[in-house]
């Protein structure tokens, strides 16, 4: 590597109205070199790496102090004009969610095209050339397809590709990549991952590599930065820091992550390592083994036989109607008291089993029986009946509240629907005791959603689901949003929820340490049939299947 760094952040400290959110840091990216910056949402990763590209937004926020020299040039000193040469062709980004990055009016190949007719002499007819090698590059299977395709017609994983090309089409000196891997299978994360160390190593181009997930930063990291409320707590190559780690914070990131060897029986939070509280109470395998003879001698509490869920699509007036199983053939039971975790790759058919669970999908065959009755028989009013027992927790918890609604009502509602209490005031009374069982306190009653963190909002979520005291809940990937801190909060509830009020559990995830440490049974899906389902200490121990492997070996593992 060069002496000279081709990047320097010095003294930088930014403000958002008067509210200083990232205080004097000073780092530089090498060339040739792979920084990984990691901390929790709010550390001040994003903005940082944003004020590189001069992308904050102008009138809210303000360079105080300090300077951010690239290439002989103070970026703080610059005009928007000089910044279009720049961003793109000198310094490019990859933002985490390509879905809202991609223009959805518009094919993939032409969004490409257009960053290299923008920024290069080319012809039309040499970048669209260009912008087909870019795509084989990136390793997108059948670049010419995807060339025609709207982003709509891809996959997750697929549409990062094609974000990953818009980056490299004019052969930056640096890729700033905030979190590209966030909401995508581990499968898929891995193959992102070894696209960027190849691409770099290729190109020599630097890399800033974004993320909550020091486990992952190992794995793709030369040096690495962790920063905590707008500071750099920590810094150095990634060996010393997984090693070595100084700071309690580093120790708190490294260690709030479900361990894939040892089951504690609470996983540690950021705070309890910053208090030094944590606990180490480990649950073994005897006492597993013992709790599981307890509930499996019970009547099963849901019975999936045979179960299916067809799509039908019809293109056109005179052609045949394609058919696709989303669920092909599902059969499995589960227990009361039991937290059975279903995971596989996006599309697997995960949640349109959850879905068919729930009664919002109907399924196309076999029969769900709830306490020995087939729900799939029921009228409309008695599956209003059956929302009160079984409840669902999504996945993202903004979009599933109102934001008109203070929480307290919110919470209140669907007592309200299913005729729970006597009174507004006796559910009011319900609701902040429930409130305080989540985390939160009486003062959040009458706050709205957006006044809310992400973590915050998945308990409110979590405390509108419990309001009806259901006995089974399906949890769909309703951690895979949090920080790895949030998500150990969130995780260590759920288990004392459970412990609490008796529930069952359906926990859908495509995190694999997470479906291990929640789960007593584990259910792997493929292409909509049961590929794998077993103790889930045992799954992962000894997987049978070449599937289960792949899912397991692509888990991030750390140093």
């Amino acid at each position: 590597m060069l002496e000279k760094p081709l990047l320097t952040i010095d003294e930088l400290s930014i403000s958002f109205a008067e509210n200083e959110v990232i205080h004097s840091i000073s780092y530089h990216l090498n060339q040739n070199e792979i920084l990984g910056i990691v901390g929790e949402s709010g550390s001040g990763k994003s903005v940082s790496s944003l004020a590189i590209l001069g992308l904050l937004p102008k009138k809210l926020s303000k360079i105080t102090s300090g300077q951010i020299i690239y290439d002989g040039i103070d970026l703080t000193q610059i005009t928007t004009q000089e910044f279009q040469n720049i961003r793109g062709n000198k310094i490019a980004i990859i933002f985490q969610e390509p879905m809202s990055s991609l223009n959805p009016s518009m094919t993939c190949g032409k969004q490409v095209q257009e960053i290299l007719l923008e920024h290069t002499n080319c012809s039309k007819k040499q970048a669209e050339e260009e912008t087909l090698l870019l795509f084989e590059s990136v390793k997108l299977p059948n670049p010419k397809r995807v060339y025609k395709a709207y982003p709509h017609e891809i996959s997750g994983g697929q549409k990062q590709r094609v974000m990953i090309a818009m980056a490299i089409a004019c052969k930056p000196d640096i890729l700033i990549a905030d979190e590209p891997t966030t909401a995508l299978d581990v499968t898929v994360q891995k193959d992102i991952i070894a696209l960027l160390k190849e691409l770099q190593a290729k190109t020599k181009m630097s890399i800033i590599f974004i993320t909550h997930d020091l486990a992952l930063i190992s794995e793709i990291a030369h040096r690495v930065l962790v920063m905590y409320k707008g500071k750099i707590v920590e810094q150095g190559p990634v060996s010393d820091i997984f090693k070595s780690p100084q700071q309690p914070y580093t120790k708190a990131l490294l260690h709030s992550r479900p361990s894939l060897n040892t089951r504690l029986k609470t996983l540690p939070t950021i705070q309890d390592y910053l208090n030094h509280t944590t606990k180490t109470e480990i649950i073994t395998s005897k006492e597993r083994k013992k709790n599981h003879q307890i509930l499996y001698s019970k009547e099963p509490l849901l019975e999936v036989i045979n179960v299916e869920k067809e799509y039908v699509s019809k293109s056109g007036w005179f052609t045949k109607p394609d058919s696709f199983k989303a669920v092909d053939g599902v059969s499995f039971k589960l227990y009361e008291g039991e937290t059975l975790g279903l995971v596989g790759e996006s599309g697997c058919g995960k949640s349109t089993l959850g879905n068919a669970i729930l009664q919002l999908d109907k399924a196309t065959a076999g029969k769900i029986l709830y306490k020995n009755k087939d729900i799939t028989k029921l009228s409309h009013s008695e599956v209003k009946k059956l929302r009160k027992d079984i409840q669902i927790i999504f996945q993202d918890p903004y979009s599933s509240l109102n934001p008109r609604i203070p929480i307290g009502k919110a919470i209140m509602e669907p007592m309200k629907v299913h005729n729970l209490f006597n009174s507004d005031s006796e559910r009011k009374d319900k609701t902040i005791d429930i409130l305080n069982k989540v985390g939160l306190s009486e003062e959040f009653f009458n706050r709205y959603p957006h006044e809310f963190s992400g973590g915050q909002r998945q308990r409110i979520g979590i405390a509108r689901t419990i309001a009806l005291q259901p006995k089974l809940i399906v949890c769909d990937e309703s951690v895979s949003a949090l920080d790895i801190s949030v998500q150990a909060q969130v995780l260590n509830l759920l288990n004392e929820l459970k412990e609490t009020f008796g529930f069952t559990y359906i926990f859908i995830s495509h995190d694999l340490a997470v479906v291990k440490y929640m789960s007593d049974q584990l259910l792997v899906m493929n292409k909509g049939r049961i590929e794998e389902l077993d103790d889930a200490d045992e799954i992962y121990n000894h997987p049978k299947k070449d599937y289960t492997k792949k899912l397991i070996n692509a888990i991030p593992k750390g140093l």
